[in-house]
């Protein structure tokens, strides 16, 4: 044999060895838990033979603890580029495998040099966590590690998309590269995410918690809002991150994919025409109205479990890529309160950053009141919708349904928040609040002196709702470009957003502004 072959031989061999990851011992383990390798993983993820791994044959550096006996090719990160559905995207994977996937300063190089290609092509993102956290026998080359991802993360926010999904432990230091990035994913059952595990709160503060009960997806997905999605199996997971990538460009200076409409730009709803119930106390389902409107009716929600009284997530009009933000009058009678605004303030922030039009669809009473909501800062969150629609410059179509009061309809995408074109129903109640309410503060003085107080307000309230509890006050000042038929909704939000299409608006020049969203 030549040299030649002896050397391609070699190659091959090496190329085998890190394939293997920490060896087949390690791999059945990873597989008894119902977890896939790093390698199925990004095989499952990326279109079939896309992949070009990186990196393969980088091994630790580390000598400490008797470390330098024991190294593998590729240390514990898997990472490369291919396509998804033909696109360009970077990938890395945590091989738990090896060391248990722990971070090195060597994985960190890893990582960071396929994060900067992605800057340099404008391309997605997407990192697989199932890591034990920093490598403890590394010490602080570990966290400096650490510390250049979190930087490199920053600096691509808002440039190209960056996604995360957590499909086994996540812990410590290791939780804030997904919570810089743009949308988490957690499988249900075998990751979590947490600062401190259970042993240090039960030393911390004394609560007995469990592993899931502290950090689960479940948790996460209703009561944190840390993640955006929860899949069951590792194979919806992927299948979500490629369905996800669909509705978002490659990077900050193009637009999402077209997907061509085979469903009518001018298909009526006549259900719309009788969905808001006669009682203005009595709720409806906005997930009727989104799915009636949109293509196909085809919604991909995102954080469907968290403050369930907002709705967000994407959908198309006419093939087109947009953003939907949408009170649920079955929760809360779609009230906004910290939680809902904290998360359509990042869904329209998103959306902003990367090209993708927002429409609005509006019925909200108000903010919620008491006490629990006034401690923690509804003041401040509320004030985040707010910024995050007034500093958007994408396209901005706004429909009210039925409420909009006071502070709410400022908030939920009005004109003066530069909302491009907003239109009502005829049921629409455009009004600093409703008539109940209002003909107290009005008529408290005469109310006390009249002969039947309960009728006098009752007359006084019929008289408000006739005079404010409807769009045309808001439309004969311009505040409502047009009052529409509900089962033409379709086409006037498509007709909008084809008009929206050339629009440009610059903000003013500044570093950044100073509101956390």
């Amino acid at each position: 044999m030549s040299k030649q072959l002896e050397r391609i031989k070699e190659l091959v061999e090496l190329r085998a060895q890190a394939r293997l990851g920490g060896g087949e011992k390690a791999i059945g383990k990873q597989h008894d838990k119902g977890k896939y390798t790093a390698r199925e993983r990004i095989d499952m993820l990326l279109d079939k033979g896309s992949f070009e791994e990186l990196d393969m044959f980088v091994r630790h550096r580390c000598t400490n603890f008797g470390q330098e006996k024991k190294s593998f090719p590729g240390d514990g990160v898997v990472t490369g580029y291919g396509t998804i559905d033909g696109r360009l995207v970077y990938v890395f994977a945590q091989d738990f495998t090896v060391f248990g996937g722990s971070l090195s300063e060597t994985m960190a190089q890893k990582i960071c040099k396929v994060m900067d290609l992605a800057m340099k092509m404008g391309a997605p993102v997407i990192g697989i966590n199932d890591s034990g956290g920093a490598r403890i026998q590394e010490g602080i080359n570990a966290l400096a590690g650490y510390a250049e991802i979190f930087q490199r993360n920053i600096l691509a926010s808002g440039v190209i998309p960056q996604i995360s999904g957590i499909f086994g432990p996540c812990a410590g230091g290791a939780v804030y590269s997904p919570a810089l990035t743009d949308f988490t994913l957690m499988m249900e059952g075998t990751s979590y995410m947490f600062l401190t595990g259970p042993k240090v709160v039960k030393t911390v503060t004394g609560e007995d918690v469990s592993q899931e009960d502290l950090g689960g997806a479940s948790v996460h997905s209703t009561k944190s809002g840390v993640t955006h999605f929860t899949a069951s199996t590792e194979e919806e997971g992927l299948a979500l991150i490629r369905k996800l990538l669909s509705y978002i460009p490659q990077n900050n200076m193009e637009e999402a994919p077209y997907v061509e409409c085979t469903d009518p730009i001018d298909r009526m709803e006549d259900s719309l025409n009788e969905i808001i119930p006669d009682n203005p106390n009595k709720a409806y389902d906005m997930y009727e109205v989104i799915s009636a409107i949109v293509d196909n009716g085809e919604f991909l929600e995102v954080q469907k479990h968290y403050a369930t009284n907002i709705i967000i997530g994407f959908a198309r009009f006419n093939g087109q890529s947009v953003g939907i933000v949408a009170n649920q009058p079955c929760r809360y009678a779609g009230v906004l309160d910290c939680n809902a605004s904290r998360k359509g303030a990042r869904f329209v922030r998103f959306c902003d950053a990367f090209n993708i039009p927002i429409v609005s669809l509006v019925d909200v009473p108000g903010f919620l009141p008491g006490t629990g909501q006034e401690y923690n800062a509804v003041i401040l969150h509320g004030a985040k919708l707010l910024y995050a629609y007034g500093e958007a410059t994408v396209p901005k179509v706004t429909v009210t349904l039925r409420k909009s009061y006071g502070g709410s309809h400022i908030v939920m995408s009005c004109k003066q928040l530069r909302g491009d074109m907003n239109y009502a129903w005829p049921s629409a109640e455009i009004a600093v609040m409703g008539g109940a309410g209002a003909v107290e503060v009005l008529y408290a003085k005469e109310a006390k002196e009249a002969a039947d107080p309960k009728a006098f307000m009752a007359e006084k309230e019929a008289e408000y709702t006739k005079l404010f509890a409807n769009p045309y006050n808001a439309a004969k000042y311009g505040y409502i470009d047009d009052v529409i038929e509900p089962r033409n909704t379709r086409f006037r939000i498509i007709r909008a957003l084809a008009q929206l299409q050339t629009k440009r608006v610059t903000n003013p020049a500044k570093k950044h502004g100073n509101i956390p969203l």
